[in-house]
């Protein structure tokens, strides 16, 4: 089950479950559609793979699979992906 996790590693923007400009990749790395486009060059910093616009869980099952609170920030900044 995917965490939706509630905001961008890199600017920390909210990104609440709802919103269609959450981008993941495929460890559930999380960050907005600007950062992923503007500096991240559409790969990801943690691992070198891309991006895919994050499912919406419906607002129905919200309450029985809530989306995670824990907010994950990249201490050192973000710039684009190395060879992970």
């Amino acid at each position: 089950m995917l965490e939706l996790r509630p905001n961008c590693e890199c600017c920390d923007r909210d990104l609440p479950p709802e919103s269609p400009d959450a981008r993941i990749c495929t460890f559930e790395c999380t960050f907005c559609a600007d950062c992923v486009e503007t500096v991240l060059g559409g790969a990801c910093p943690n691992c070198g793979g891309d991006f895919v616009r994050r499912p919406v869980r419906p607002a129905a099952l919200l309450a029985k699979y809530p989306a995670s609170t824990r907010r994950v920030l990249k201490a050192e900044g973000c710039g684009p992906a190395e060879a992970a």
